[in-house]
This record gives C-alpha cells, sequence and structure tokens, in this order.
C-alpha cells in the first residue's frame, strides 16, 4: 500500500510537469515567488513554456540561465530589489521565446551586451523601473517578427547612441521609451530600422531631435514627444508620419514647414496656434499615392485584412501582453488614404481668443494701425518738447498736459509696436504666436497699453478737477492748486498705473492670453476681479468728469454771473473734448464688461477693429485738442523755433501780445485789477479763463 502512494505521488508529480521545493510549476508555468530564493535554481524544468520570478532575492542571473530551454516562450524578472547583473547569453538562442519583461529592478545596473542574441521569434521585451545607465544592447536579437520593445521609467539612462536599435527585427517595431532620463539622442539613433511608432513622452529633460536623427530609418509612422522639453522636431525623416503627439510639449513653438508632412492625418499639440496651420492647407494624395483607384489597391486591403483576421485568431487562444501595443498601431494605420483631399485632424482647436488669422485680422487694420500710432507718437512728442522746452513758467494745466501726452505717447508705442510683429508674421503667425505671446516683447506691450490707459484716464479726471476746482472756487486764493500740489496727486497716479500694469505680469490675469497683449484672462475669481475693477474705476471716472463738467457748464451760464464769451467757449471747448474722449471709450467698456462678466458680446476679431478705431483715437486727438490747436501751443512752437531762425516774425508777434496782456493784468503806477463782481453771496474772478485753460 505504501509503495503504490509513493507511485500514485511519483506519477502526479509527473503529470503536472515539475517539482521543486520553493517555486510552483503549473501547465508548463514555472513560478518562483519567495524570498528565500536567493540562487537561480539548477534543476528549471527544460520542458517550460513561461519561467516567472517574482519577488525574489536574486542577485545575479548568471550566464546562459535559460540555456536549452527550447519550448520557452515568456520569461519575467519582476519585483526584485536586489538584482544587480544579467549577464552574457543569459537570453540567447530560445527559438519560441517571443516575451521578456524585466520590470522593478531598481538596483539592476548593468546588462551584458551579449545578454541578447538570436531571438528570432521575440515580439516583446520590457525594461522598466531599473537602474541600468544605457539602454541594452539588441542588435543580436535579430527577431523575424514584429517587435515592441518597452524601455520605460529608466531614469538613469540619459543617451540614446547610433544605430542603438539596429538588428533588433527584420521587420517594423514599436519602440516606447517613455518616462526615461533621457537628455540626448544622436544621429542616426533609428538607423536601420522600420519604424512604425517612436514613443519619447515624458523624457522631461530631452531638449532636442537632431535633424539627422531618423538618417537610415524608414519611419517614423506615429511620433509622441508630449511633455518633453523638445523645442523644434526634425528636418528629415517626417515623411511616412501619420500622427503626431506633442501635448504639453511647451517648447515646441514652431512647426517645421508643412510641405514635411506629406502624409500627417492627425497632431495632437499643445498650442492651438499650431492648428491654425492646418486649417486652410489640404494635399491631394492622389499626388502622393499613386496606387489609389487601381485595381492593386484593391488587393492590398484584402491581404491586409487577411492577416489581421489570422492575427485576431491567434489573440483569441492566448493574447500577450504586447497584443494591445499591436492593435494600437493597426488601428492607427486605418486611415482613407485615397480620398481627393485629406484634412489633418488637428487638436486642440483655435478657440475664440485665438482665432486662426493674423494678428491683424484685417488689411484695412493693417494700413489704419501704422496710420494712427505714427500719428499719435509724432504729435505727443511735439507737444512734449514744446511744453518742456517753453521759456514761460510751468502751471498746473501745462504740468497736467505734459503728463497726458507722455501717457497718450505710450498708446502711440503699443500701436506701433502690434503693427511691427503684424507685419514680421504675416500669413505666418502661427509660427510665431507662443514666442510673441509668452515672450517679453507681449508683456511689455501689455503693460505699456494698460500703464498708458491708466494714466490717461486718471490724468483726464485730473484735468477735469483742476478746471472745475480753478472756476467753482476763483476767488479763493488760499485755495489754490500750485504745481507741487499737482505733483503730489500725479505720482499717485503713477504709481497706482504701474502698479496695476504689473499685475498680469505676476499672475493676475495675463498678456499672453491674446495676440493683442490685453489682460483678457478671467479664468481664476482674482483675474475676472482685476478686469472689473480697472472697467468700473473708468466707468467711475468717466461720472466724475461729466458731473464736474456738468457743473462747470451751469456755473458760466449762470445769468446772474458776468462772464465773459471767451469764458464760456473755453469750459464748452473743454467738456466738449472730455465728452468727445470718453464716448469714444464707451464701446470698449461696455463689450469689455460683458466679456468680463462671460457674456462676450463679440469675437477677438472684431474686437481689433475697437481697438484699431477707439482705443487710440483719444491719443491721437489729445495732443492736437488740448495743445496744437491752441493759441498758447502756438506761440511756445513758434518762440522755440526762432531760435534756431526760422518763424522769427511770427514769435516776435506772440512775445508783443504776451507783454501787452501782462501789462493789463498787472498792477502798475498804483493801478489794481478790476476786482472780482459779488453775485447772491458767491464770489467769481472775472480773470479770463483762457489763462487758465490754454496754458
Amino acid at each position: 500500500m505504501a509503495l503504490f502512494l509513493v507511485a500514485l505521488l511519483a506519477f502526479l508529480s509527473l503529470g503536472s510537469g515539475c517539482h521543486h521545493r520553493l517555486c510552483h510549476c503549473s501547465n508548463g508555468v514555472f513560478l518562483c515567488q519567495d524570498s528565500k530564493v536567493t540562487e537561480m535554481p539548477s534543476d528549471l524544468p527544460r520542458d517550460a513554456v513561461e519561467l516567472r520570478f517574482v519577488l525574489t532575492k536574486l542577485r545575479v542571473i548568471p550566464e546562459g540561465a535559460f540555456s536549452g530551454f527550447g519550448d520557452l516562450e515568456k520569461i519575467e524578472i519582476s519585483q526584485n530589489d536586489v538584482l544587480e547583473v544579467i549577464e552574457a547569453n543569459v537570453f540567447s538562442n530560445l527559438p519560441k521565446l517571443h516575451e521578456i519583461r524585466i520590470e522593478k529592478a531598481n538596483n539592476l545596473l548593468y546588462i551584458d551586451p551579449d545578454a541578447f542574441q538570436n531571438l528570432p521569434n521575440l515580439r516583446y521585451l520590457l525594461i522598466s523601473n531599473t537602474g541600468i545607465k544605457h539602454l541594452p544592447a539588441v542588435h543580436k536579437i535579430q527577431s523575424l517578427q514584429k517587435v515592441l520593445l518597452d524601455i520605460q521609467d529608466n531614469i538613469n539612462i540619459h543617451t540614446v547612441e547610433r544605430n542603438s536599435f539596429m538588428g533588433l527585427s527584420f521587420e517594423s517595431m514599436i519602440v516606447w521609451l517613455s518616462k526615461n532620463g533621457i537628455q540626448e539622442i544622436h544621429n542616426c539613433a533609428f538607423n536601420g530600422t522600420q519604424l512604425d511608432e517612436l514613443n519619447l513622452s515624458d523624457n522631461s529633460n530631452l531638449e532636442e531631435l537632431p535633424n539627422d536623427v531618423f538618417q537610415g530609418a524608414s519611419g517614423p509612422v506615429i511620433l509622441d514627444i508630449s511633455r518633453t522639453r523638445i523645442r523644434s522636431l526634425p528636418s528629415y525623416g517626417l515623411e511616412n508620419l501619420k500622427k503626431l503627439r506633442a501635448k504639453s510639449t511647451y517648447h515646441l513653438k514652431k512647426l517645421p514647414s508643412l510641405e514635411k508632412f506629406v502624409t500627417l492625418v492627425e497632431a495632437s499639440l499643445t498650442y492651438p496656434s499650431h492648428c491654425c496651420a492646418f486649417a486652410n492647407w489640404r494635399r491631394q494624395t492622389s499626388d502622393l499615392h499613386p496606387i489609389c483607384n487601381k485595381s492593386i489597391l484593391r488587393q492590398e486591403v484584402d491581404d491586409m485584412t487577411q492577416a489581421r483576421g489570422q492575427r485576431i485568431s491567434l489573440a483569441e487562444d492566448d493574447e500577450p501582453s504586447y497584443a494591445k501595443g499591436f492593435d494600437m498601431m493597426y488601428s492607427e494605420f486605418d486611415y482613407d488614404l485615397c480620398s481627393e483631399v485629406v484634412d489633418v485632424t488637428c487638436s486642440p482647436e483655435p478657440d475664440a481668443f485665438n482665432p486662426c488669422e493674423d494678428i491683424m485680422g484685417y488689411d484695412i487694420l493693417r494700413v489704419l494701425i501704422w496710420f494712427i500710432s505714427i500719428l499719435a507718437i509724432t504729435g505727443n512728442i511735439l507737444v512734449l518738447v514744446i511744453l518742456i522746452t517753453s521759456q514761460y513758467k510751468l502751471t498746473v494745466p501745462r504740468f497736467l498736459m505734459c503728463n497726458l501726452a507722455f501717457a497718450d505717447l505710450c498708446i502711440g508705442i503699443y500701436l506701433l509696436l502690434i503693427a511691427s510683429v503684424d507685419v514680421h508674421t504675416k500669413s505666418q503667425y502661427h509660427n510665431y504666436a507662443i514666442d510673441w505671446q509668452t515672450g517679453a516683447g507681449c508683456d511689455a506691450a501689455g503693460f505699456f497699453t494698460v500703464f498708458a490707459s491708466e494714466l490717461s484716464v486718471y490724468t483726464l479726471t485730473a484735468i477735469t478737477l483742476e478746471r472745475w476746482h480753478t472756476i467753482t472756487h476763483a476767488m479763493q486764493l488760499e485755495c489754490k492748486v500750485h504745481v507741487r500740489h499737482a505733483a503730489s496727486i500725479m505720482l499717485v497716479g503713477w504709481v497706482f498705473a504701474f502698479a496695476v500694469a504689473l499685475f498680469p505680469i505676476f499672475g493676475i490675469s495675463s498678456y499672453m492670453k491674446v495676440s493683442i497683449c490685453l489682460p483678457m484672462d478671467i479664468d481664476s475669481p482674482l483675474s475676472q476681479l482685476y478686469v472689473m475693477s480697472l472697467l468700473v474705476l473708468n466707468v467711475l471716472a468717466f461720472v466724475v468728469i461729466c458731473g464736474c463738467y456738468t457743473h462747470i457748464y451751469l456755473t458760466v451760464r449762470n445769468p446772474n454771473i458776468t462772464s465773459s464769451s471767451s469764458d464760456t467757449k473755453i469750459a464748452k471747448r473743454m467738456a466738449m473734448l472730455i465728452f468727445t474722449d470718453f464716448l469714444c471709450m464707451a464701446p470698449i467698456s461696455f463689450f469689455a464688461i460683458s466679456a468680463s462678466l462671460k457674456v462676450p458680446l463679440i469675437t477677438v476679431s472684431k474686437s481689433k477693429i475697437l481697438l484699431v478705431l477707439f482705443y487710440p483715437i483719444n491719443s491721437c486727438a489729445n495732443p492736437f485738442l488740448y495743445a496744437i490747436f491752441t493759441r498758447n501751443f502756438r506761440r511756445d512752437f513758434f518762440i522755440l523755433l526762432s531760435k534756431f531762425g526760422c518763424y522769427e516774425v511770427q514769435a516776435q508777434t506772440y512775445r508783443s501780445e504776451t507783454s501787452f496782456t501782462a501789462h493789463n493784468f498787472h498792477p502798475r503806477n498804483g493801478h489794481c485789477p478790476p476786482a472780482p463782481r459779488v453775485t447772491n453771496g458767491s464770489n467769481y474772478t472775472l480773470i479770463p479763463l483762457r489763462h487758465l485753460a490754454k496754458n
């Protein structure tokens, strides 16, 4: 009876295929899953189909460890934190081996260059989460199958050298090199390969793909460089590229010429502006594929269908881990190559803030912005030069006009900068959009325009309040506004304008949202509050100016007060100027407030019309209406030119008039100027307002 039991156990053990004291074997699968396994077992079953070493403590995989395993199809070595070396000929001369997995072995530092040899049926090689510093040598594998090479999460691999994958397969291959520490890829790195797919994603230190990186290779058909620091794509080797992935690749700001993408059908990119390059691009595939519409096409499609059917039937019996990779590859090639016209499917699509157009979307705007910017710069520089060089005493109105001219000059500079970039990037803005909108140039332009517009509104408000105060407190000499008071007020305005212009640079809203570099970013509550606050302050300034000039108008129209006709004309003219200025800004304020409330009423393209036709009109008009068209400015202008020998007669005429005015309005020989008139308890001076308003 005892002999029978022993024989029965021996028979069962033989039927199971193998027996080992630490490992287990079942249906040809030999599994070692024990930390007590510190050396490669010497009695591995020679007829094993699959070997798995999981959670073991093997330090070395010795030379020839798997030699002679003629039926072996899969090998897995994983979750071993003490493995350090894989010696030569470990994976050699295994005719049926089609899958090798080496993963989660952080201390694996060395794989012998001769470790992989003569593996004619290899289809999947995984080396993941190890400590190796160089790509394994695969040139002796010589597979006759399509191979998926999956090398990822090896942070110590820094370089991909020349001919790194030559000899891996005589068929096509997929190479996944994601999440490594790759910093450099040499020219001809993929020489001698038929590259169906190359995945370089998540190599955060990879900055360059050399121009000849695909020299000697066929492909890639699919290229993934997502989440890398690559700055440009190679100029050569993209002829077979059908799908490009470059998501979160923020340093890739410019694409090669579209002629390089002769077979591209799908692109997943980082910036919407890049998709503008493909928006109106149509490629005639009949020029690229002469076999289209010929009988040979049907035969090739039938062959592909039959091959795919065989692959699927095999997968039903035993689907290996690499099958998903090949399924993805086949699905990527399922394109209609023989349609008349192929449109490139591109994402992300351009949004409302960045439509597919040049900075100035209309030709008429491109012309007008040059005219308006030059006019604004010339007029305001002229005003500044004349006012600063005038020989007459600096008065409060003159000081405020200097500030207004400087603010309007900055707006002119902003428009000139936008116009220059528009000309430089005409018809190619999609390739310059990222550099422009994320660079210092757009920040500078945005700073200029916000600083200038807020300083201009602030100065206009100050001018209005000064006019109102001077007229309504004419008899109260102790309340007279002096230049020092005006300087203190304008210092506050400069600090305010400078501060609010800096906010978008430091993350509160942003100048990079649109091509015209205005702070239109309202994605965060703080950014929305910032934009709304600026708009509300401008509206309040408009209300204050309206109130002040209404009061001025009522004052000079009071029938109980004696006022010269010139005083009334000046007050009306000043009121007309201010109202005209703010009526020009009213459309901008209205549409900007609606947009900041996330209820946009016009597109960014249409808003550029407001930018050119309404926004800068004040900067062009102010120097003429406030200074150049006034008599005092003409006086200062001719006197300045007389110093250079020009217009001396006109200058002398103005000097004589000024002396005569001073003679009449200053005490002399015991005579005093006319006393002010008092009516109904209110004191008003009869000194002409042009003395106050025209300087």
